[in-house]
């Protein structure tokens, strides 16, 4: 507790600041405007002290092991049901590898691009078709390709709760990105139930 003009606070209360005023001899002679000053300053000071503490923690959502599992294995059997030997790999939100999955006869190639694909939609939070076509017609977005960890080829979705993006799956081995897409969108299509 600090005193401050007649004033008794506390900044550091996880609840806030507490203030209430208690007078000297010498403060009861004050002006009762300037008494109502202190306190609405002491509360201010609280109030926006209060408010820099909420921004300093975030709660956000982010993808379990148990959902990244069933996206990669909705996504390997929805290619392998139109005869793709694939990979899928399932990223959070920071891009850090959850769960891969790589069916039988899939290339080696496809670990890796399978990968690069999540790591971008979750990046950019965008499918990577959607990003392989804006690069292509956009002279700006050209040099996207740069990026150390894109891969813009068709295959990468972002797994959103509501609009927050909580992670990605990526897809390599069918013969053609915007296969591999397709077959992402399946499985994320079949875990719509769990992304509430």
């Amino acid at each position: 507790m600090v005193r401050g003009g007649g004033i008794f606070y506390s900044a550091c209360m996880p609840s806030g600041l507490v203030a209430r005023a208690v007078l000297t001899p010498k403060e009861k002679t004050m002006p009762r405007h300037a008494t109502k000053l202190a306190t609405l300053a002491a509360l201010t000071l609280g109030l926006i002290t209060t408010a820099a503490q909420a921004e300093a923690v975030r709660t956000e959502k982010n993808m379990s092991l148990e959902l990244a599992n069933q996206i990669a294995a909705r996504s390997v059997a929805a290619c392998a049901a139109d005869g793709y030997a694939v990979t899928a790999t399932v990223v959070d939100r920071a891009g850090t590898v959850r769960a891969v999955q790589r069916a039988d006869n899939a290339g080696p190639h496809t670990l890796e691009a399978s990968r690069l694909k999540a790591y971008t939609a979750a990046s950019a939070k965008n499918s990577t078709l959607a990003i392989m076509e804006g690069a292509q017609k956009n002279p700006g977005a050209a040099n996207l390709v740069n990026i150390p960890g894109y891969l813009l080829l068709g295959g990468g979705l972002p797994v959103k709760v509501g609009n927050e993006v909580i992670g990605a799956v990526g897809i390599g081995g069918a013969p053609g990105g915007h296969l591999d897409d397709k077959c992402a969108q399946a499985a994320l299509g079949q875990v719509q139930d769990l992304l509430k």
